[in-house]
């Protein structure tokens, strides 16, 4: 294959092949571009999805937090709702007390009343024995 007509053939040749490793070369460094923005979107999305991973992390603990927050509101208004019921049981208890008190002072002031009355009836006894006592006497 080597026509030396007229000795340029060899040359030209060369040239040829550094043309095409030249070529290779760019083609080569082109991919080597092409493959290092890959990488950096790769790795870009990679940080996305970590983020996002973590936001739904965060997400999940404020749920738990508030679902912890929730039942512990709960538990305080069953036990609201109990001491309430506790404190109308012991103010209807106190009601109730007072009300005997009442009553109980009510009959100790009518029993005194009617022991008044008999101390009356006897000093008015008293009197009219003594009244009866000085008339017999003159």
């Amino acid at each position: 294959m080597i026509d030396s007509h007229d000795g340029t053939e060899v040359p030209r040749l060369a040239e040829e092949h550094r043309t095409s490793a030249e070529a290779a070369r760019n083609e080569a460094e082109h991919f080597r571009r092409l493959a290092e923005e890959a990488r950096e979107v790769r790795d870009h999305h990679r940080e996305a999805l970590e983020t996002v991973r973590q936001e739904r992390e965060q997400f999940r603990d404020a749920a738990e937090t508030a679902r912890t927050a929730r039942e512990e509101a709960r538990i305080a208004a069953e036990t609201a709702r109990a001491a309430g019921e506790e404190a109308r049981a012991t103010t209807e208890a106190a009601r109730q007390a007072i009300v005997d008190a009442v009553r109980a002072t009510a009959d100790a002031l009518s029993a005194s009343i009617d022991q008044m009355k008999v101390v009356e009836d006897l000093r008015r006894e008293l009197r009219a024995v003594k009244d009866v006592n000085m008339i017999d006497r003159n």
